[in-house]
């Protein structure tokens, strides 16, 4: 059986490396699976507007220099996304 399109709630940078995986609210969890895997502890919004960062190792707010461009996916594309792959109950799909 095709496993239906990913989606996500919200998106994370990873400060060391720049990869962009969703959030904990997200079915997927990829940013804390990607800073478990790599060590890479610290992630940045990827949300248009916000610019704070976390600390997975210290479970804390974390300061930082701000990323390089892109801050943020598109301020057109939807937060949940991507278009077309969100499914209609996505909020009680997502993690508490």
């Amino acid at each position: 059986m095709a496993q239906p399109p990913g989606w996500w709630f919200h998106l994370r940078r990873c400060a060391a490396c720049g990869h962009v995986g969703c959030c904990d609210s997200s079915p997927a969890q990829h940013a804390t699976a990607h800073a478990r895997s790599t060590g890479h502890r610290v992630v940045q919004s990827f949300e248009p507007g916000e610019d704070w960062m976390w600390d997975y190792r210290d479970e804390t707010y974390a300061r930082g220099p701000l990323l390089r461009e892109p801050r943020s996916h598109p301020a057109d594309q939807p937060a949940p996304g991507p278009a077309g792959a969100v499914p209609p109950d996505w909020q009680q799909r997502l993690h508490a």
